[in-house]
């Protein structure tokens, strides 16, 4: 049976978002196109898509949606589905980069002519299949001022009414801890903040944690609007560690409505398989979201968290209503005595996981990288 909403939802542009990152555009064992359309003919309460993943290739003008050009016959269905989503009111976003690197850094540096050659197509992939807005997941070393200079022209480029959304792991937020961007994030907010819509944070695969609230608390506390902070959840276990249960998520999510009235909402990565039914009914997890994210409530007055101390060189700890406690480790995919060799160098499990995301799992580089910060 389908979950039944408790009541009638939010209109859209009120309340917290449910999100859905939509990158398997086609089930593995067909050509059969994974539908949006039950995101809308089931009253899920989306508020957003976001299609990925864009990746800006060589030469310039060279763009791809995963493998293929965008206007790809494969990509017909995706396109006539997108229309009828933002026919109903959804906002639907495309997405720049990811895991795969690359994109970012043929738009940085201070080579305007080459920053052109390869921006250009890629404003004009984004008009072309009518976005309402660009999510950039920089997940390769990146400046602060390329950052900017590409957030400027999109904002001059598609006005005021364009979405422009970061996607930055959970420790990004975080004071003083490793991350995948290169530049500083809070640098960012101080610069561009009032461009940027929200960030989708990936609280997953050993960059944060969501069984709880404490990390999304530290961000939080760290000086972070709620408004501007969207809890990423993984939808499937089978898509990388860091999965939550609904039976433990609900309770999460009603405690951070409740705490912060003005809470960003979640994000879903990805759609084509998220639980609780799969590729069946993939839909049912926006269904979850909404009726707990996107239906009226009684806000209950709960207790603030306070300052976060966090430092370089232990896991971050918070002063929590409950008292100073541990911010829970995060589940990750690597092998616990590689996590170990680290740790016996004296860096914290944090650091260390954070290290070994960022080098694939290289031990030896982890270790390099550690020490050369």
């Amino acid at each position: 049976m389908p979950p039944t909403p408790p009541g009638p939802f939010l209109t859209l542009g009120e309340g917290p978002r449910v999100i859905v990152y939509h990158q398997t555009h086609h089930l593995s064992d067909s050509s059969q196109p994974v539908s949006l359309l039950p995101l809308i003919t089931n009253n899920t309460g989306i508020t957003h898509v976001i299609i990925a993943a864009f990746h800006l290739n060589d030469p310039p003008g060279n763009i791809t949606l995963n493998n293929d050009h965008p206007d790809h016959e494969k990509f017909q269905t995706l396109w006539a589905e997108v229309a009828w989503l933002q026919a109903s009111g959804v906002k639907v976003l495309g997405m720049l980069g990811g895991a795969a690197k690359g994109s970012f850094e043929r738009l940085d540096g201070h080579d305007l002519q080459r920053f052109e050659s390869y921006y250009v197509p890629l404003r004009d992939s984004i008009r072309a299949h009518n976005f309402d807005g660009l999510d950039l997941d920089v997940e390769e070393n990146m400046s602060l001022d390329g950052t900017i200079r590409l957030i400027d022209r999109l904002r001059t480029d598609f006005g005021s009414s364009f979405l422009i959304t970061l996607a930055p792991v959970a420790t990004a937020l975080l004071p003083l801890q490793p991350h995948l961007s290169g530049f500083s994030y809070s640098s960012l907010e101080r610069h561009r903040g009032d461009q940027i819509a929200w960030y989708n944070t990936q609280f997953y695969c050993g960059w944060g944690d969501a069984s709880t609230t404490f990390w999304y608390d530290a961000i939080l506390a760290s000086g972070w609007k709620a408004q501007k902070v969207v809890m990423g959840l993984i939808t499937n276990p089978a898509l990388g560690a860091g999965y939550v249960p609904w039976e433990k998520m609900e309770g999460v999510l009603r405690t951070l409505r409740s705490r912060y009235p003005s809470f960003g909402g979640v994000m879903g990565w990805e759609y084509f398989c998220a639980l609780p039914d799969g590729e069946e009914r993939p839909w049912e997890w926006v269904e979850l979201m909404a009726g707990v994210l996107r239906t009226q409530m009684q806000v209950e007055h709960a207790p603030a968290a306070s300052a976060v101390p966090v430092t370089h060189k232990r896991p971050p700890t918070m002063v929590t209503p409950f008292g100073t406690t541990a911010m829970p480790p995060p589940q990750h995919p690597f092998p616990a005595e590689n996590v170990s060799a680290l740790q016996d160098l004296g860096f914290s499990q944090q650091q260390a996981v954070a290290a070994l995301n960022m080098t694939d799992g290289n031990v030896e580089q982890a270790a390099g990288l550690l020490f050369a910060d």
